[in-house]
C-alpha cells in the first residue's frame, strides 16, 4: 500500500508540472492575444485618421483648386497641406480659412490691394512685420507676404491673435479686416460695426461647406 501511495507520488509531479507548463501556455496565449487585439484596435484606429485626414485635405485640395488664380499644382499641394496643418493648430475648420481667403483675395496669386495689402490673407507690411516673431516666420521685408504659405500662416496666427483680444470671432474679423485701432474706435463711440464683410466671409463658407462636404 505504501509502494502504491509512492508511486502515485512519483506519477502526480510529471502531471503537475504539465500542467503547470500548459497553463503557462494558456496564460502567454492569452496575453498574446489580448495584446495582438489591442495592436489592432490601434492600428484599425490610425487608418481611421488617416483615412478621415486625407478626405479633408482631397476636400481642401478640391476648393483651392476649384477657385485658386495663377497656382501651379505642386503649389496647390503645399496650399493644402499649409492650410491642413495650421487649422489643426489653431483649431480652425479649414473651409473657414478658405472663405476668409476667398473673400480677400479671391484666391488670386500675387494679389495686392489698392491699400497695399499683400498676398492670399491680405495682411499690410506692418502687420506682417508685427506677427512674424510670434508666428515664427522670418521676416525679409513686404515681399514675404508674397509667398503664400508664409502669407497664410501669418494671416492665420494674426486672426487667432484678434480672437483672444475680442473675444468674439465676429469682431475678431472685423479687427482683421479694417484694423483693431479702428475697430476700437467705433466700439468706443458706440458706431454701427459694418456688416458687408461679414456677410461675404459668411456666405462663402456656407457655400464651401455644402459643396465640399467631407
Amino acid at each position: 500500500m505504501i509502494e502504491y501511495n509512492k508511486l502515485g507520488i512519483f506519477l502526480s509531479k510529471p502531471i503537475a508540472v504539465m500542467l503547470v507548463i500548459i497553463y503557462l501556455v494558456q496564460s502567454g496565449l492569452l496575453v498574446y492575444l489580448i495584446s495582438d487585439k489591442f495592436s489592432l484596435e490601434r492600428q484599425i484606429s490610425f487608418q481611421q485618421k488617416r483615412i478621415t485626414e486625407l478626405q479633408e485635405k482631397l476636400q481642401i485640395f478640391k476648393a483651392i483648386d476649384d477657385f485658386q488664380i495663377g497656382f501651379e499644382d505642386e503649389e496647390i499641394r503645399n496650399l493644402t497641406d499649409v492650410i491642413y496643418t495650421e487649422s489643426k493648430k489653431y483649431q480652425y475648420d479649414p473651409m473657414f480659412i478658405l472663405a476668409i481667403i476667398l473673400t480677400e483675395s479671391s484666391f488670386k496669386k500675387g494679389q495686392k490691394s489698392h491699400m497695399g495689402a499683400r498676398g492670399l490673407m491680405q495682411l499690410m507690411p506692418f502687420v506682417g512685420a508685427d506677427v512674424s516673431p510670434r508666428a515664427g516666420v522670418e521676416w525679409q521685408g513686404s515681399s514675404t507676404l508674397y509667398n503664400p504659405e508664409v502669407n497664410i500662416k501669418l494671416g492665420m496666427h494674426h486672426l487667432f491673435e484678434q480672437i483672444l483680444e475680442f473675444k468674439d470671432i465676429k469682431k475678431a474679423l472685423l479687427a482683421y479686416n479694417i484694423g483693431e485701432t479702428k475697430l476700437r474706435d467705433m466700439l468706443r463711440a458706440n458706431k454701427p460695426l459694418p456688416k458687408r464683410y461679414l456677410n461675404k466671409v459668411l456666405e462663402n463658407y456656407k457655400m464651401l461647406k455644402e459643396t465640399y462636404k467631407v
